[in-house]
């Protein structure tokens, strides 16, 4: 295929050019001549799966001939010569091994780090290691740094570098870089031994890891051998290549692996000679080139700037899109990928933010396009995914309401069996438990509620809940191998169904298969993780499955392509979309190291995080040479002004700083290019229909839909809040109770009223021991009524700082009065009206005069005395209700005075007296005659078919949210709107 010659064979192609495609037509161009059977000689090495296959597929597109051997870098092994070498570790068994092992020593020096960061101490010791095999760095290297100027964060990190130690002594199975370095090793001493005389060439690769780098030399010197560069830069002159090539601290230049490549092979940069004479794009590859040259010698753009000839040339099919914000950007971008489909183009968008990725997809999805992203999403986001971390939380752990519906209601559970009956006892169930259930339900529980219910044929389904979701509870910390082979059967077992004979679709679809090969190799590689805490374990499962991608390329559109970085460098398209173009987007932040800083990776010769930024330097300069391209960026994300990517910023002050040549006109007509798809957006904005915003509601039922029935709490509503009233008496609708239940102020009221009860029941004023028994009480109420231990003890803390003062205050009003009625029910006909009121008294009183004392518990604030007398008159109200004989088993008497007992902070008895004034404490009178007038008032206009129910109308906390807002449209309308009556029929 080539002529000998005495120096290594460098070839590179251009920024810009469709490597795949021109990687052929340059081997076709040399290989024309040749007989049929020498193309099968070829040895083509590749350094990406995707970019096998697109060379494989421009092949099979050619005439009909031999293909030559296409293979990855990574799959060097299968060369037979090199069979002697050991399988390497699995990666997922080494990191569980190194788990293990940071695990015991987080125990004997629990300073170090906490238990809990085991496994992603291990991942990132894994990853060290790996890299230093890669690059050929020792442990013992690691041990003679220079360290004087380090803190003793340095020896805490060698206590666990330490542990890798073993994997680097003769004889240790070894990782699959520390292989692939062996393999590539014995390569080299082969071929110098015995140079291959067929044709062997390494093409898209820079030579970024050092075990790559090797091979590329040896390839480059071999008689037949040749590397072929990616995205070369072939205006940068010799001066240029000289800087790169003796200044370390330019890896953040995209050239710089290059340069460093040539060094090695003791050959100048610009010896490199190009595969095919292809140049798609050479003024904007030459304007690209300046704008990345390395900061220091960006002086010289003044001085070569003018040479550059027309930039209206250079610039001709690139644009440049600035939108306000995200949403904005994505959806431009959707717009711009959509029209390069109508016209029959392939269209790439290139970005490392997977979130505009994501956007973008979204966006597309109102065309009915799929685009074939080749990230995909992670496993652990699709539906086997979530159910495999759904099951895994549920290990050694209680089950909750939320929990257990969670699980029921996945679309993969009960998938082996018929499905309806048992989405329709799940709906049964989460009813019941939203309304009634326990914060953790048993078998008992779930039992007994389905006899209450009368729910039919629930035995079968009702076992099936117990001996799965209930059952995990009983998971306790063992062998890694035991908990993998539980969590399977778990799942499984809930996709099978009570009945079924098969897993249903777990394990169906890409997804599936996706997540059973994953579970398949961490239970082939179980044994290596030894003994593992349900929290370490769960861990473990979620980082397995975000690490694996998914990708359904079925149904995406091939002419739609997002792409991540990597996979754009060796691949082309029509058009291309550079997205998220922002510092933190391109480049993205290095990694945190939690091992070596910058000069210990630096002295140690591993991989420096300016190197990564040169990466994606090289991946904009190849991608932003393609012959039409888009530049986006948001300047401005939900939290702050962006800054623009620093190449980007650099191509536009280059232009902009060479007027001479039409710089600022072509900067100009760049973004106008831009603005043509921003305007589409914000035009297809703009055609959105605007859905009317709701008014503020005050429905107007007919008199005879109206509530004659209400309870004595619903008054309070009735002013505050009308349309509550509405909503729960003339609708008849009842609020959700929440699924996951919380310790709140009604549970807390509930179980303090029961627990006061008891006490005045049980308990004699004088008891010398009435505060003990009184906590005595509380401790007993809330150890069966309150399950959370957090909020019980926080709950009887308050009691216990309260009963003293209480009893006291308690014994002092039982020295002239004694209970009448506790917690005791009524119903009143208020006079005037339709309306029957009931409710129930927390505490009458008889006074030794004869007269009945009302009280009311509260443990938040008491109302105070306007608050009584315009919104909250339940005490009034009750103290009417008494005098009016309303109270079950209490005779009418005359009410002298009512009040509450505020148990919060501060505690206060308050009583006042009724129809009198009292001179001492100088209060208004308060007058259950009063309330009973205005309540009357208030029912009679409320029986007018004219009033209406109007939401929010007197509220005390505007904030707040109440039951029914959501269906008054609360938000679409604030309280400034007049109310809107309507007259229902």
């Amino acid at each position: 295929m080539f002529e000998p010659q005495d120096t290594p064979r460098l070839f590179g192609l251009p920024p810009g050019a469709d490597f795949a495609a021109e990687l052929v037509a340059g081997l076709e161009s040399r290989m024309q001549d040749r007989a049929p059977e020498d193309w099968a000689r070829v040895r083509l090495i590749v350094n990406s799966a995707r970019m096998q296959a697109a060379v494989m597929a421009r092949l099979a597109d050619g005439p009909l001939r031999i293909l030559p051997r296409v293979e990855l870098i990574t799959d060097l092994g299968a060369d037979a010569v090199m069979a002697g070498l050991p399988q390497p570790a699995h990666p997922l068994g080494r990191r569980l091994e190194l788990a293990q092992l940071t695990a015991r020593l987080l125990e004997t020096s629990p300073d170090l780090a906490a238990q809990s960061a085991a496994y992603d101490l291990a991942d990132s010791l894994a990853a060290l290691m790996s890299e230093m095999q890669a690059e050929g760095v020792g442990p013992s290297a690691l041990r003679n740094l220079d360290i004087s100027d380090q803190s003793g964060h340095w020896q805490r990190a060698l206590a666990f570098i330490d542990l890798v130690q073993r994997y680097f002594q003769p004889g240790a199975t070894p990782d699959p870089d520390a292989r692939q370095r062996q393999l590539v090793e014995g390569l080299i001493r082969r071929w110098a031994a015995t140079p291959p005389s067929d044709p062997i060439l390494i093409a898209g690769s820079t030579g970024s890891r050092g075990t790559t780098s090797l091979l590329m030399q040896a390839v480059a010197r071999l008689p037949q051998g040749a590397v072929i560069l990616p995205g070369f830069d072939f205006e940068m002159g010799p001066d240029l290549w000289d800087g790169l090539a003796h200044d370390t601290g330019a890896e953040d230049h995209p050239q710089y692996r290059f340069a460093d490549l040539a060094r090695a092979l003791d050959m100048p940069p610009r010896s490199v000679a190009r595969w095919t004479e292809t140049d798609p794009v050479p003024a904007r590859r030459a304007l690209v080139s300046m704008a990345l040259r390395p900061a220091p010698v960006t002086d010289g753009w003044l001085r070569d700037g003018p040479g550059l000839g027309d930039l209206m040339v250079a610039s001709q099919g690139l644009g440049l899109l600035e939108a306000p914000d995200p949403r904005t950007e994505s959806l431009a971008i959707a717009l711009r990928l959509r029209a390069a489909v109508d016209a029959g183009q392939t269209v790439a968008l290139i970005t490392p933010d997977r979130t505009l990725a994501r956007q973008v997809t979204a966006a597309l999805d109102r065309w009915g396009i799929t685009p074939d992203d080749s990230a995909g999403q992670p496993l652990s986001l699709s539906a086997p995914g979530r159910l495999l971390r759904h099951t895994a939380g549920l290990l050694g752990r209680a089950a909750t309401p939320e929990t257990l519906l969670t699980v029921l209601k996945h679309p993969l559970v009960h998938t082996g069996a018929d499905r309806g009956p048992h989405l329709r006892r799940t709906r049964e169930l989460e009813l019941w438990l939203r309304r009634a259930g326990p914060p953790h339900p048993t078998a008992d529980d779930l039992r007994q509620w389905a006899e209450t219910a009368g729910i039919e044929g629930a035995d079968a389904w009702l076992d099936w809940i117990c001996d799965t979701v209930l059952a995990a509870e009983d998971c306790t910390t063992g062998p890694l191998d035991d908990m993998v082979a539980y969590h399977v059967a778990l799942t499984e077992a809930l996709a099978r169904g009570p009945a079924g004979a098969s897993t249903g679709e777990l394990w169906q679809e890409t997804a599936g298969e996706a997540a059973l090969a994953e579970i398949g190799t961490l239970s082939e590689q179980a044994a290596a993780g030894g003994e593992m805490t349900l929290a370490n374990y769960r861990a473990l499962i979620d980082a397995i499955l975000r690490a694996r991608p998914v990708r359904d390329a079925v149904t995406a559109d091939p002419r739609v392509l997002i792409w991540g970085t990597l996979e754009a460098r060796v691949q082309g398209a029509d058009v291309v979309v550079l997205g998220g173009l922002n510092e933190g987007t391109w480049p993205e932040p290095p990694g945190p190291d939690p091992w070596l800083n910058r000069r210990m990776r630096a002295e140690l010769g591993l991989l420096s995080p300016e190197r990564s930024i040169g990466l994606s330097a090289h991946d904009f300069q190849q991608a932003v040479c393609g012959r039409e391209v888009l530049m986006t960026r948001a300047t401005r994300d939900a939290e702050a002004e962006t800054v623009m990517s620093r190449w980007l910023n650099r191509l536009l002050n280059l232009m902009a700083g060479l007027p001479s040549t039409g710089g600022p006109d072509a900067v100009s007509q760049m973004r106008g290019r831009g603005r043509i798809w921003l305007g589409h957006a914000r035009a297809m904005e703009a055609r959105v229909t605007r859905v009317p915003t709701a008014p503020r509601p005050a429905p107007c039922p007919p008199a005879g839909a109206r509530p004659t029935r209400l309870s004595v709490t619903d008054i309070q509503k009735l002013v505050r809040d009308p349309y509550a009233i509405y909503a729960s008496r003339v609708l008849r609708l009842r609020a959700l109770d929440p699924l996951r239940k919380d310790p709140d102020a009604r549970l807390r009221g509930t179980a303090t009223h029961a627990i006061f009860e008891e006490y005045v029941q049980t308990v004699a004023p004088d008891d010398p021991d009435a505060a003990a028994k009184l906590v005595d009480l509380a401790r007993a109420h809330l150890e069966t009524e309150v399950p959370w231990v957090a909020t019980r003890l926080n709950w009887l803390t308050r009691l216990e700082q309260v009963a003293p003062w209480f009893v006291d205050a308690d014994a002092a009003h039982r020295a002239v009065t004694r209970p009448a009625g506790l917690e005791i029910r009524g119903e009143w006909r208020v006079p005037g009206t339709d309306v029957t009121l009931r409710g129930t008294a927390d505490r009458i009183d008889l006074h030794e005069d004869g007269t009945l004392v009302v009280l009311d518990y509260k443990t938040g604030t008491a109302p105070t005395d306007k608050q009584i007398r315009q919104y909250d008159p339940q005490v009034l109200i009750e103290a009417a209700m008494a005098e009016a004989g309303a109270f079950t088993d209490l005779p009418a008497r005359e009410v002298s005075h009512a009040g509450h007992v505020q148990l919060g902070s501060p505690a206060k008895w308050r009583l006042f007296p009724l129809r009198r004034d009292d001179p001492k404490e100088k209060q208004v009178r308060l007058d259950p005659d009063e309330a009973t007038q205005m309540l009357q008032r208030l029912l009679q206009a409320y029986a007018d078919p004219d009033k209406g129910f109007q939401s929010r109308r007197a509220m005390e906390t505007m904030g707040y949210a109440f039951d029914f807002d959501h269906l008054a449209r609360y938000g679409e309308w604030d309280i400034s709107d007049p109310a809107t009556p309507e007259k229902l029929t």
